[in-house]
This record gives structure tokens, sequence and C-alpha cells, in this order.
């Protein structure tokens, strides 16, 4: 049997290999740590650069270090609104004639703000009367001015014209994504196309426009309808969240609660962008055919004439020790699932490297402990799955254990076993053979997330923001290769406990119920 150290060396030399490829193909080119080049701008924005000239192609990450933990009582969502509201242009981009749509996006704002407030009171006073709700004249008046000034704001939009031009020039791969620490923006082009996306991303950093505000408004609801409302997974997450966490933002949805997303406003949005979307707060990694030399001149000459945003906020809720188990039930028209949460610590301290090597003992392959026990062996489950840093990694978060009871199979069934696999970890020491698939698996995944351009880019801004340095990526390998079999011991101890721990449980609502109710419309 190979020894642990064994193990260790062999995983070691087989990734250094890899990583010192930084280039593809070219062995004995230097390593990832020396290749890549990192420049700070006045403005205090963070370039971070890779050269990689197998094919005449780029790929941009820009990373905000904000996400739905930056976010307020009552303004919920809003960072997830403000991302999809990035996407509608600027004062030169999306506009036949910024100067007139200006004027009725300011009218329109005014009268939209307050038709919510109208709305809002004349709902809340047929409630607490127990009426039906109806409309003042007032009310009415206010819709059919909104109604004429949505209709006049349309006439100046030129729809998704920033996602044209990067088609039209060779981009590929647009998106964006909020979470609950970052949110992220990212395209892949031709090299040459390079200074377009500078020109583009700088001037919607600098100057955003919020047209069509209530139309994208209310496509996040009906995302927050299709995504949680009417989602088994999606209400089970959210409850088992808000569950877990109930000092801490992070028990807060990111798309935001619904009656949240229905009262933001444009001017609640633009302070958002203002306080948070600035270039000291941002990160951007390039990784293609480039030169460094001339990206950081053409980074210079568009983004370095922004200025900084203030300093931002800092985070200062925390979340205090649970003291007992909670557990949760959400009734829904679905098969069950179960969600199990164990409170951790963050990215970068000590136990949380035994975490990961936890995670992959679990769950990852098919020779995996729980995989073997609940899907492949006694087959008491559809699916088994975990993750180490959920909903983020900002701040103390959970490790979570997710699973589908396989029928006939119940709940019950699925968490037993899942605690006694919990509980070997405390008293049995993982043996050497597993230390070794762990290793490989983590060697793998760290592999597979740096062969792209995209891949890398993302890693690079994605540790840079949540870690401080991109560098992480890489010492963050060998903190988990020192991890022992008495460290997996300890930490399942302290950890891995009832006190500790968040239970949401997917029930399917009761036949009787269903019966009762039709028995009650049929008489």
């Amino acid at each position: 049997m190979i020894s642990i150290t064994g193990a260790r060396t062999m995983g070691a030399l087989i990734l250094a290999g890899v990583l010192a490829a930084a280039v593809p193909g070219q062995a004995g080119s230097p390593s990832l740590a020396d290749r890549v080049i990192e420049h700070k701008l006045a403005n205090g924005m963070t370039v971070l650069m890779v050269e990689r000239h197998q094919a005449p192609i780029v790929s941009v990450n820009m990373t905000f270090g904000v996400g739905g933990v930056n976010e307020q009582v009552g303004q919920t969502g809003l960072a997830h609104l403000y991302e999809h509201m990035a996407f509608k242009g600027t004062r030169k981009v999306g506009t036949r004639d910024y100067e007139r749509e200006q004027a009725v996006l300011d009218d329109l704002a005014m009268v939209g703000t307050e038709l919510d407030r109208r709305e809002r009171e004349e709902a809340a006073r047929a409630q607490a009367e127990g009426k039906t709700p109806a409309l003042s004249e007032t009310v009415q008046q206010l819709q059919r001015r909104f109604k004429e000034l949505q209709e006049k704001a349309g006439e100046y939009v030129v729809g998704n014209e920033m996602a044209l031009l990067y088609q039209r020039h060779g981009g590929v791969g647009l998106n964006a994504s909020t979470g609950k620490d970052i949110t992220r923006y990212v395209i892949s082009l031709p090299a040459n196309r390079l200074p377009l996306w500078a020109a583009l991303e700088s001037d919607r950093m600098a100057h955003p426009v919020l047209r069509e505000f209530y139309k994208e408004r209310g496509v996040v609801m009906e995302e927050r309808r299709l995504r949680t409302d009417d989602s088994p997974n999606g209400l089970l997450y959210e409850t088992f969240t808000s569950t877990a966490f109930q000092a801490h933002q992070y028990g807060v949805p990111t798309i935001g609660w619904g009656s949240d997303i229905l009262s933001l406003t444009p001017a609640a949005t633009e302070a958002f962008f203002k306080t948070y979307y600035g270039p000291n707060n941002a990160t951007v990694a390039i990784v293609g055919d480039i030169n460094p030399k001339e990206v950081i001149a053409l980074i210079e000459q568009t983004f370095g004439k922004i200025p900084a945003a203030p300093p931002i906020p800092s985070l200062v809720t925390e979340e205090p020790p649970q003291r007992g188990e909670r557990r949760v039930e959400i009734e829904f028209d679905a098969e069950p699932a179960l969600a199990i949460g164990y409170h951790k610590p963050t990215i970068g301290h000590p136990d949380d490297f035994v975490f990961d090597v936890i995670d992959e003992v679990l769950t990852e392959g098919v020779t995996s402990r729980l995989y073997s026990t609940l899907v492949r062996d006694k087959r008491l489950a559809a699916s088994v799955l975990s993750d180490t840093n959920y909903p983020g990694v900002r701040a103390p978060n959970l490790f979570v254990i997710a699973a589908t009871p396989l029928a006939p199979h119940s709940v019950t069934e699925v968490e037993t076993a899942i605690y006694e696999e919990l509980d070997r970890l405390k008293t049995e020491p993982i043996s050497a053979k597993e230390f070794e698939r762990v290793l490989n698996g983590l060697d793998a995944d760290l592999v597979r997330s740096l062969r792209s351009n995209s891949g890398l880019a993302s890693q690079l801004a994605f540790y840079q923001t949540v870690a401080g340095t991109w560098r992480y990526v890489l010492s963050a390998r060998d903190r988990i290769a020192a991890v022992t079999p008495a460290d997996v011991q300890r930490v399942a101890a302290q950890y891995l406990t009832k006190p500790n721990r968040t239970v949401g449980v997917l029930v399917k609502k009761a036949q009787d119920k269903k019966m009762a109710a039709v028995g009650e419309v049929t008489r």
C-alpha cells in the first residue's frame, strides 16, 4: 500500500507538472505563479494577466466584490437586479437619443416610485380593513401616466445593443452572475477586439443607464417565481438557508424577497451601483493571446480615467453560535428531499481545508463513502452531494449534505445513514488509500479549472476578490495536502454535531389534506 506521504508527493509532482504548463503544450515553461502579471491602477482596480498564445483569442473575467451580503433590509435583491440592468447599456450604447431619453426616464422613475408607494399603502389599508383592494382615482391616474412614460421611454431604446456589438465582433460566452459574495461579467473574444471590450466595459462602469428598469424588475420577479416559489428545490434551499442563518445576510436569498423586489426603485439601484461598482472594488483577469504591456496601456487609457468610489462599507453582522438543532419542513407536491448543514469557518481558516478533504471523502466520485453507501450499495437514495462552502465564502458558512431518497425508502432512513457515515469520520482514521484518492481528485479538479482561458481567468479573479490574493488557488492545494487523519477526526467531532446542525426536509403534501380540500369543494 502506498504511504500517505508517497501519495502526496506523487500528486504534488503531477500537479506541479501541469501548473508549470501555464501555456499548454510547452514543457519546461515557467510556473503559473511566474506567469501571472499583476497591475494595479491608481483608482484601485486590479488587473491580472496571463499570456497564452495557442489561439488568437482572449477571455476576460471582471469580478466585483459585491453580492447579496452587501444588501440592506428592505432592499434585498439589489445586486442581482443591477446585474440585469448592467446589460441595458450606457449613455452611448442602447439609446437613440440619450438626452431626450434621460428626461423621460427621470419622469418615469418619479411616477413609478410614487405609484409603488400608493399601491402598497392602499393594499395594506384594504388588508387591515378586511376588504378587497380597490384602486383609487389617484392610483389609476398614476397607472395611466406610468404606461404613457413607459411607451415613450421605449421609443429611445436600442434593445440588446451591447450584446449585439460583441456578437458582431466575434464575442462568445457573454454572461454575468450574482452570488452572495461577488458579481461577475465574462466574455471571450478575438484578441484584436480587446480594445472594444475595454471601451464598452469602462463605459458601462462609468456611465450605466437604468433604462427599462420596471420591465426588468418584472423579469426578476418572474425569475423568482420560476426558480423559488414554484420550484421544490428552490423553496427547500431558501427556507433551509434562512433557518440556518438567522442574523447574517447569508440567510437572505440572493434574488431577494418578493416584497422587496417589487419595492426596489431606480434611485436605490443607482445608489447601490455608486457604492459597490467602482474600480476600487473590481478585479479584471485577462487570459489569452495578449501583450501585457499593451494591455496595461489600454486599461490605463480606459478604466484608469474612472475615479475610485468611496471606501466599501464593511460587513458588520456576524452569525451567533448555534445552540441546538434546527429543523424545518417544506410542504410541496414533489418527491421528498433532504438538506443537512453544519456551521463551519470561512475561507483561509485551517479547518476549512480539512472540510475540502471531508467533502471529497464523502461524495466525490462513485467510490466516495456516501455515494457508495446510499446510492450504489443500499440504494437508499437516488443522489447525494455535498458543498463545503455554502452559500458563500466571505464569512463563516455551511458544510452541506443533500440527498434525494429513492422510493420506497424514506428521508428518515437516508438521514440516519448519513449520520452513521459522519460518525465514522469521528472514530475511524481515513486510510492512506482514501487520502490518495482525495488528493488525486482535488488535483484533477484544479487542473480542469485552469486548463481553459476562461477557467483560469475565473479562478484568478475569484480568489483575488474573496481571498485577497489570486495565489490562494496555488497555496490551497499544499494546505489540503498537509491535512492528516487526526485533523479529519478532530474537525468532524468539533463541527459535525447535532447542536450545530440545521436540517431541511421537503415533504409531499398529505393525501388526506388534498382529499379533504376536494370534499369541501364538492359539498
